[in-house]
C-alpha cells in the first residue's frame, strides 16, 4: 500500500511523522542579548520591590554605569587613531577593494534613504492618522532642532544634546504643555531610538552579505530589538547575538560620522512626534469633559392647555362684562 507521506520514512502515522520533520534546536557559541536584556528588566523590578533594601545594590550598578562611561569617553578620545589602523589593515586583507568600496557605498546610501523614508513619510503619516493635522507644519516648527542635531551628531542616546532646544521649540512653536514635553521628551531621548534601530539593522545585514554568512528572519528581529536604546558601540554585542564577526565593525565605525548625523535626526524627530501625539490627545480629552450633555427629560404629567389670550392693553385693567345698566350708573357717577 503506498504511503500518502512520500517525505516521511515511517509508516503513515500523522503525528510521529510530524515529529520526524520539526527542526530540532541546537546550542551556539554566542551572547544571548535578549535573554540578558530580559533579566535586566526582571532584576530591575526586583530591586524596586525591595525599597531601602535594595539602593545600595542600585547605586553600585549607577556608580558602575558613570565609570563604565568615562572609561567610554577616554576610549573616544583614540578612536579616531584606532579606526584609521583598524580600517588599513581590513582594507589589505581584501582583495578586490573596488568591491567593498562598492558595497559600503550601497551601505550609506541604504541606511539614509532609509532614515529619509521613516522620517518624512512614516512618522509624518502616523502623526496624520491619530492626529488629523498637517505634519510637515509640525515639522517646520523644529526645523532648528532638526538642524542642530544635523550639526551635533550628538553620540548621547537619542540626541540629548539637542533636547533643551527641543523643549523650547515644541512648546513655542508646536504648542506643547510643559508637563508633557518635560516628561516624553527626557524619557524619548533615552528609550526611543528608531534611528539607530533602523541603522543597526542594516549594519548586520551589510557585515553579513560582506562575509557571505545568510541571515533568517529572526536574525533580523534579533538586531533590531537590541538595538533599542543602544549605541553604536554597542553594535559589537549584536553582531555577537546574531553570530556575526565583530573584527568588521571597523567599517561600520569609520562611516558612522555620517550615519550618526542621520540617526539623530530620527530621533529626535520620534521623540516631538510623540510629544505632539499625547498633546493632541489631551486637548481631545479636556474638549470632552467641557461639553454639556444635552438630556431630554419627558414629563410624565400632562400639562394644562394654555390659557386664551387676553385683549392688548393696560395689563392692570381687567375687562369684565357689565349688564347695560350698570354702564349707565358709572356713567353718571363718573360726571358727577
Amino acid at each position: 500500500m503506498p504511503s500518502f507521506f512520500p517525505f516521511c520514512d515511517v509508516p503513515p502515522s500523522a503525528p510521529v511523522c510530524f515529529l520526524t520533520k520539526v527542526p530540532v534546536g541546537k546550542e551556539v557559541d554566542s551572547m544571548n542579548i535578549l535573554g540578558l536584556v530580559m533579566f535586566a528588566i526582571v532584576f530591575g523590578v526586583a530591586l524596586r520591590k525591595l525599597g531601602p533594601e535594595g539602593e545600595l545594590l542600585i547605586r553600585f550598578f549607577s556608580s558602575f554605569n558613570d565609570a563604565t562611561m568615562v572609561l567610554v569617553s577616554w576610549i573616544m578620545w583614540y578612536a579616531p587613531v584606532g579606526i584609521l589602523f583598524l580600517v588599513a589593515s581590513k582594507i589589505m586583507e581584501i582583495e578586490d577593494v573596488t568591491q567593498l568600496f562598492t558595497r559600503l557605498g550601497k551601505y550609506i546610501v541604504c541606511c539614509l534613504v532609509g532614515h529619509a523614508i521613516h522620517g518624512l513619510l512614516v512618522l509624518p503619516l502616523i502623526y496624520f492618522l491619530f492626529t488629523r493635522k498637517n505634519p510637515y507644519r509640525f515639522l517646520w516648527g523644529i526645523m532648528t532642532p532638526l538642524a542642530t542635531a544635523f550639526g551635533t551628531s550628538s553620540s548621547i542616546p537619542g540626541g540629548s544634546a539637542t533636547l533643551p532646544l527641543m523643549m523650547k521649540y515644541v512648546e513655542e512653536k508646536n504648542g506643547v504643555a510643559k508637563h508633557i514635553s518635560r516628561f516624553v521628551l527626557p524619557i524619548g531621548a533615552t528609550v526611543n531610538m528608531d534611528g539607530a534601530a533602523l541603522f543597526q539593522c542594516v549594519a548586520a545585514v551589510f557585515i553579513a552579505q560582506l562575509n557571505q554568512q545568510p541571515l533568517d528572519l529572526g536574525c533580523d528581529i534579533t538586531a533590531t530589538a537590541s538595538s533599542v536604546g543602544a549605541a553604536v558601540l554597542t553594535l559589537a554585542i549584536i553582531l555577537e547575538a546574531v553570530n556575526l564577526p565583530v573584527r568588521d565593525i571597523s567599517l561600520i565605525l569609520a562611516m558612522d560620522w555620517l550615519i550618526d548625523r542621520s540617526c539623530t535626526i530620527i530621533n529626535v524627530e520620534g521623540d516631538a512626534f510623540g510629544a505632539g501625539l499625547l498633546q493632541n490627545y489631551m486637548d481631545r480629552m479636556k474638549l470632552q469633559s467641557s461639553d454639556p450633555e444635552l438630556i431630554q427629560v419627558k414629563s410624565e404629567v400632562p400639562l394644562d392647555p394654555l390659557p386664551p389670550t387676553l385683549e392688548e392693553g393696560n395689563p392692570l385693567l381687567k375687562s369684565h362684562q357689565a349688564p347695560a345698566g350698570d354702564a349707565a350708573a358709572c356713567e353718571k357717577e363718573s360726571v358727577m
